[in-house]
């Protein structure tokens, strides 16, 4: 079978641009990605990730973080490293 249908969408500027760059470094055409994005739902009958709905601590720290509320800093890797225990 030929390559016949065409999609037609509307998306964010900066994200074509910012994923087109990528598909680049991955060596690949925006249609090929594309194409590969329809055979990986294809094949796994789905989104070939996992979308969710955040629950309510998720929803507040996201909101925290756009607000830049609530974040740790630390003033080396060191500090940071010993707070996470690595």
């Amino acid at each position: 079978m030929g390559k016949t249908a065409v999609i037609s969408a509307r998306i964010d500027p900066e994200l074509k641009h910012n994923a087109e760059q990528i598909f680049r470094e991955l060596g690949l055409t925006t249609s090929q990605a594309i194409a590969l994005f329809y055979k990986q739902v294809d094949l796994q009958r789905g989104l070939p990730f996992s979308v969710k709905v955040p629950n309510e601590l998720t929803k507040k720290a996201l909101e925290d973080a756009r607000a830049r509320r609530n974040l740790e800093s630390f003033d080396d890797i060191e500090s940071l490293f010993e707070d996470l225990g690595i």
